[in-house]
């Protein structure tokens, strides 16, 4: 019984970690849309908006958080019905790195996040 309550414990723990961190997308002309990464035990989200090309934008999506690689794909899709993906680098720390946003329309930007992100 113990040892059940003991695991319980750690459960909620655990399900309470989490780590967020800054993210910008930058397009070609330096418009940016702003936002948020968060990783947990149980996955990893992220969400941008801002104005872009005169309209509110908001793009979403998700990715392994437990994925170790050093390059990882994300699907993204946006509150105007554009979706695609983003292709990431990160740095050792697993916390800061940049990569490529490329929607279905053909529109390419720069995705950065952690201490880049806060730099902009």
């Amino acid at each position: 019984m113990r040892f059940l309550i003991v695991a319980a414990m750690c459960s909620v723990f655990l399900a309470a970690c989490a780590v967020t961190r800054p993210v910008v997308v930058i397009a070609d002309n330096g418009e940016m849309l702003r936002g948020s990464a968060t990783a947990t035990l149980s996955g990893g989200s992220f969400e941008v908006s801002g104005k872009w090309k005169g309209k509110m934008l908001t793009c979403a999506g998700s990715y392994d958080s437990l994925d170790s690689s050093t390059t990882i794909s994300m699907p993204v899709h946006c509150n105007d019905g554009r979706k695609g993906i983003v292709i990431a680098t990160r740095q050792r720390s697993g916390l800061d790195g940049s990569g490529r946003v490329r929607l279905n329309d053909g529109t390419d930007a720069d995705f950065v996040f952690g201490t880049a992100a806060e730099a902009l």
